[in-house]
């Protein structure tokens, strides 16, 4: 299973120089964990950089893989990772859904870098 974060959508979407690292997973439905929250980042910043119509289109391509909400389950794994892992509330919170599914987390995101079952590659300009 894989969970694509927010930063590595954008860079997907944009056809950045990571895309084609990141589209591997994205492209891979049947293996494809979506949090929710990632839903929310990625429509945040299409709709600042484009149009709602844009926006709507990344979720809807976002929406074929398996969109997984934030229960309180998660939330409490969540908590516990940004203890532990001195992340933020987001990252903590994809993170933890990394890890309820056993998926490989892919970012551009250096929090995650190191981490296990993380896909970490670095921002090119």
């Amino acid at each position: 299973m894989n969970v694509v974060d927010s930063s590595a959508w954008l860079e997907y979407f944009a056809d950045g120089r990571n895309a084609s690292f990141f589209a591997t997973p994205i492209e891979d439905l049947s293996r494809l964990v979506v949090p929710t929250l990632t839903l929310f980042e990625v429509l945040r910043r299409v709709l600042q950089q484009r149009d709602e119509n844009d926006a709507l289109q990344a979720v809807a391509i976002m929406q074929q893989g398996l969109v997984v909400d934030l229960d309180d389950s998660l939330v409490l794994a969540a908590a516990r990772i940004s203890v532990e892992e001195k992340l933020p509330m987001a990252d903590s919170v994809i993170l933890a859904t990394a890890r309820e599914y056993d998926a490989t987390l892919w970012t551009q995101d250096a929090d995650f870098k190191g981490m296990r079952k993380v896909k970490y590659r670095k921002r090119q300009k």
